[in-house]
């Protein structure tokens, strides 16, 4: 075992991540990986078992840890209660009533966005068809915009497991990470709309000012449990502000439960349906993955046997080499996302080593490093051609892959650009 000591850290974090993304290639699926790549970190790092099950023992049963998990399962679950209501079909037909033009193109896909189902883009891929009603577009188009738009929000927006994730390991509030990430939404949409919706031609409006106006007030109440939520956690923070400080998630999982309630008030589901809901397998596979990743990220932090910390070696050694820590922040996530096609794949996978290069000890990471990474890596999984969303996309408009992520290079670089500009002046102002 003593051989292992002379392994750089910076080997020993690469290697379980390579192995991570091995083994995703292999089974097709993180949680083995992720399990893999946990392993091999704790076996190179010295730890033996009893130590190894204590270190992932005490990161799972964190108060935090497991109010994460339940924002996790709680979020799966209103997705999937709106969908079984009939609420995502409804906001689509208002959507299509209020939006003039071509734009409803890139807001149907958005709205659906902003629902964080697995394979979500097939529920919006039919109905960007839909607005295609001459047929004129060419499928390639209309599957990247589907692709593009279907993505907009989830730099921030806390419905997402891998936001989530990313507030966690970044130690940052829930509003911080979401104003720190906002810009990047904007200048997605414009990317989009300069390099994709350009290209469809004007299409007339469907509806007069007084029916949109009529429209609007529907998609306010259709989208009632989504406001239910923000409302809930901002008078949380505002009225309880000690039970924020016990439980960062307190107020989201307090929203999570009024934005149910106002639905179930709204749209009433059975007991079956909702049985049918809480027992979704694919529900349950999410929140193991992320108590994985959040173990992995515990093994990047913990102290070795030597007394001595993973991440503080890798830095001294990156000093010592002159790898320039940005260099990291930026390749890293990109080639996680990539790999893995997963936001919490590439949060997960490597948020733990790059936020921890750059992080004040027992501090939150600096906010330029949190935008590069998770630009970075967004932009990996984005051009990923392992993404469920573009799989099911280009199944749906019967295009091929390679066509569809060569028509999303520019956009893409175009927001990688922003990112890396928009971190310098965060930089230099913080």
């Amino acid at each position: 075992m003593e051989y292992l000591l002379h392994i750089p850290a910076i080997v020993k974090v690469l290697v379980s991540l390579g192995l991570i993304l091995l083994l995703n290639r292999v089974f097709r699926r993180l949680a083995p990986a992720v399990t893999g790549g946990v392993v091999l970190l704790a076996f190179t790092c010295g730890f033996g078992p009893t130590a190894a099950v204590d270190v992932a023992w005490d990161r799972f049963r964190s108060l935090n840890n497991l109010s994460l998990l339940a924002v996790v399962l709680q979020v799966v679950w209103l997705s999937s209660q709106m969908k079984a209501a009939g609420v995502m079909q409804d906001l689509v037909d208002t959507v299509r009533g209020m939006t003039p033009g071509r734009a409803a193109f890139a807001v149907l896909p958005a709205v659906i966005g902003l629902l964080p189902m697995p394979g979500g883009a097939l529920f919006s891929a039919p109905l960007v068809d839909r607005c295609d009603r001459d047929g004129r577009l060419p499928p390639i188009l209309k599957t990247r915009i589907n692709y593009w738009f279907r993505h907009v929000w989830e730099y921030w927006w806390p419905l997402y497991p891998g936001v989530l994730l990313a507030v966690e390991i970044s130690r940052l509030e829930v509003w911080q990470f979401m104003l720190l990430q906002l810009p990047l939404t904007v200048v997605a949409v414009a990317a989009g709309w300069w390099f994709l919706l350009r290209a469809v031609p004007p299409v007339p409006a469907e509806s007069d000012s007084t029916s949109r106006r009529a429209h609007a007030g529907e998609f306010l109440r259709l989208i009632a449990p989504i406001l239910a939520v923000i409302v809930c956690y901002s008078l949380v923070r505002v009225v309880f502000p000690g039970l924020t400080r016990a439980n960062r998630y307190a107020p989201m999982v307090l929203g999570l439960v009024a934005a149910a309630g106002v639905l179930q008030v709204q749209r009433p589901l059975s007991p079956k349906v909702w049985g049918a809901i809480l027992a979704t397998r694919k529900t349950w596979q999410m929140a193991l993955l992320v108590a994985l990743v959040r173990v992995y990220g515990a093994f990047i932090e913990a102290r070795l046997p030597d007394g001595m910390t993973l991440v503080g070696n890798v830095r001294s050694e990156l000093d010592a080499w002159g790898i320039p820590v940005i260099l990291m922040v930026m390749v890293i996530p990109f080639v996680t996302g990539i790999t893995t096609g997963l936001a919490i794949g590439f949060v997960g996978g490597s948020f733990p080593i790059v936020l921890s290069l750059a992080a004040a000890p027992g501090g939150h990471a600096p906010f330029a490093t949190v935008v590069l990474a998770y630009a970075c890596g967004y932009m990996g999984m984005m051009l990923s051609p392992v993404h469920i969303c573009l799989i099911v996309t280009n199944e749906h408009f019967a295009t091929r892959l390679g066509g569809s992520l060569t028509g999303l290079v520019r956009p893409a670089v175009v927001l990688i650009g922003a990112a890396v500009t928009y971190s310098m002046v965060l930089k230099l102002v913080g």
